[in-house]
């Protein structure tokens, strides 16, 4: 095996830019950004001429939605940035910092509840790349999910969304049939005819919105759109289900902030090391959550900004 020449201080330079080290060797992995898993054509073959070019001709796809190129040489790193640069790629993707956020095909999907590419893609811009310099205790993943079948499994990432249809039920144009056609559409049982009316039991309904428009008698009709936020949620070594809040935002900038408020709060409140399962459990739920729905954070949000915390790395969590 030939000596391996890069010192762990340019090993850990490199990481910091979205290159990882190939177990054994001097060569690496870049790491490019995706955005939210969606790429074009041009893209594509950029990243495959990319693989040939500098790799191994290996491209490899992670579990966050990015692309890894393997096998390029310490010394063609920044060629390999430069290259990509032209399709508007560019590596990262590591750090005690906001991740690249993943998100389901939600807007092309039968069952999505709302635009899962859109919204990822302004959660990507506002977060990813514009809190890309605020060091956090920890990284911060997010997950957009566009309906409750949670293929993205937002409630276990640090925060997650999922798109929601409340239903609007019409009591008066409820006829209480025998074979309610709502009641049938309902795949968790939610609805359930009881003595001549239809019930919707809000402790077991997801807001999936399958039974809206399936009344005969117009009982159901629409819907108001939702985003439901999990905090808390954690894969890895210790397993951590996120929680929802309580309150299902029916409007896109007010669930924004909250994600913004929960990054704030993590730097503010978070000690160095530990994950953003670890704060809310430390802290409590109910005062996070009390936090989350104000708007506290947000007015002091220069100076959890420009504090000097976290300076020094290390995973506890």
């Amino acid at each position: 095996m030939a000596a391996l020449t890069v010192s762990a201080e340019d090993e850990k330079r490199v990481k910091a830019m979205g290159f990882l080290n190939n177990k054994g060797t001097d060569n690496f992995s870049g790491r490019i950004i995706t955005v939210n898993g969606k790429i074009t054509a041009a893209q594509q073959r950029c990243i495959a001429e990319a693989a040939e070019k500098f790799g191994n001709g290996i491209v490899t796809f992670t579990t966050r939605l990015t692309v890894e190129v393997q096998g390029i040489p310490y010394d063609k790193i920044e060629e390999f940035q430069a290259f990509i640069a032209k399709e508007g790629l560019v590596t990262g993707g590591t750090g005690s910092l906001v991740r690249p956020v993943v998100a389901c095909k939600g807007t092309t999907c039968q069952y999505g509840l709302l635009d899962s590419f859109g919204l990822s893609e302004e959660i990507h811009k506002r977060f990813y790349e514009g809190y890309h310099t605020v060091k956090l205790p920890h990284k911060f993943k997010i997950a957009v999910g566009g309906c409750p079948n949670n293929c993205v499994k937002p409630d276990l990432n640090d925060l997650g969304i999922i798109g929601q249809r409340i239903p609007e039920f019409d009591e008066d144009s409820c006829n209480g049939c025998k074979k309610c056609t709502v009641e049938a559409a309902c795949p968790l049982k939610a609805a359930r005819v009881v003595d001549g009316i239809l019930e919707i039991d809000k402790s077991i309904c997801n807001n999936c919105g399958r039974c809206i428009g399936k009344c005969r008698f117009d009982a159901i009709e629409d819907g108001v759109y939702g985003y439901k936020i999990y905090i808390g949620g954690r894969w890895g070594k210790k397993i951590a289900h996120g929680r929802a809040l309580s309150k299902v935002f029916t409007s896109k900038e007010e669930a924004l902030d909250v994600i913004e408020k929960a990054i704030l709060l993590f730097r503010e409140q978070g000690e160095t090391g530990e994950r953003f399962a670890r704060t809310i459990e430390r802290l409590g739920f109910e005062n996070v959550e009390k936090q989350l729905l104000s708007n506290d954070l947000l007015e002091r949000k220069q100076e959890i900004l420009d504090a000097k915390l976290h300076l020094v790395g290390g995973a506890t969590c």
